[in-house]
């Protein structure tokens, strides 16, 4: 019978926590001077890189959903957050510090192959788990990461460098993980649905972002965890910049075409709203689109599209029409407290 948390303890969880991570993990990086078991960990920044941090909390039943995930799925769906948003700066992850909120009936291997999870995401980086801390909750279980990234001096892109004339490019199908999470709520699909399968087990696009950015060609770059529209939202304020969209350009599929006709949804809606992707918009001067594709086209063998144009920050972000018709879009995404 599994032993549950109560029954481990949580000493006792912890130790098979490193010996986990001491047999499964990837090899200890000589930058990494004190790992588990002290206080504090710590290690020596390389020479000529920038170090990034981030952090990201998923709570049991509001990001992720147990009846419809593994534990291990679980696991690696949260480091995709974290490790998608040191990609979207040029970054490459190093060290994370976990920590748990779980429930003292929990069983101790749930929480191996949570930990099973976040090494899926990490040992292709050589990057590890550090230290972290484990507490009980009452109420729903959550998952704390903060996760230490490094990007070659002088190469972090940022937000907040989107300039008039710059071109807006996105990679794949923002809106197909919330359309299919919208889908196995409603028991509209299964799990081998392609935009259900995209939702319970995302892909981040960090090594494509640390491509774009050591290219030196993109103005600005973010993923769209917080929704197509939302995210670009972000960019033009951080930058204080307009955009102008034009709806015949947006790369939707045909699976969420299909999506939209079960859900009684437009397409196009689904495509801007808020999401749950970890796609890439990225903006550059004309003249850089190709460079920008070449160099994501290494590792990335899905389309990267034209959707739009930076502009002055008058006007705001706007939709263009075939038709010539324009709407002024709010360009806000997901909210926790919404």
């Amino acid at each position: 019978m599994a032993e549950t948390l109560k029954e481990v303890g949580e000493f006792g969880l912890i130790r098979r926590i490193r010996e986990l991570l001491e047999k499964e993990g990837a090899e200890r990086s000589p930058d990494l001077t004190v790992g588990i078991g002290d206080d504090a960990a710590a290690f020596k920044p390389r020479p000529g890189y920038e170090i990034l941090l981030t952090c990201d909390s998923v709570v049991e039943g509001r990001h992720y959903l147990p009846r419809f995930m593994t534990p291990r799925e679980i696991g690696r769906r949260a480091m995709v957050l974290n490790v998608s948003d040191i990609g979207a700066m040029g970054g490459r992850p190093r060290f994370a510090l976990v920590s748990l909120g779980l429930k003292k009936d929990t069983s101790a291997g749930v929480v191996e192959d949570i930990y099973r999870g976040f090494l899926d995401e990490l040992n292709p980086f050589g990057a590890s788990i550090v230290g972290g801390n484990v507490t009980a909750s009452a109420n729903d279980e959550f998952i704390d990461i903060t996760l230490v990234g490094e990007a070659r001096e002088g190469r972090v892109l940022r937000r907040s460098g989107a300039r008039p004339g710059d071109i807006i490019l996105v990679t794949g199908c923002p809106g197909a993980s919330n359309a299919g999470m919208q889908l196995l709520l409603n028991g509209l699909a299964s799990a081998d649905n392609p935009l259900v399968a995209g939702y319970i087990r995302p892909v981040h696009l960090a090594r494509e972002g640390a491509a774009v950015a050591e290219s030196g060609r993109a103005t600005s770059m973010i993923d769209t965890s917080d929704g197509f529209l939302g995210d670009l939202g972000h960019v033009c304020e951080e930058s204080s910049v307009g955009a102008e969209l034009i709806l015949e350009r947006f790369p939707i599929s045909r699976s969420l075409r299909d999506a939209a006709a079960l859900l009684g949804k437009d397409p196009c809606e689904l495509f801007l709203g808020t999401s749950d992707d970890y796609e890439l918009i990225i903006t550059c001067p004309p003249e850089h689109v190709e460079a920008v594709r070449s160099a994501a086209a290494v590792t990335y063998a899905g389309p990267l599209t034209e959707v739009g144009r930076i502009t002055e920050p008058g006007k705001g972000v706007r939709l263009l029409r075939a038709d010539g018709s324009e709407e002024v879009l709010s360009a806000k995404g997901w909210d926790h407290f919404r």
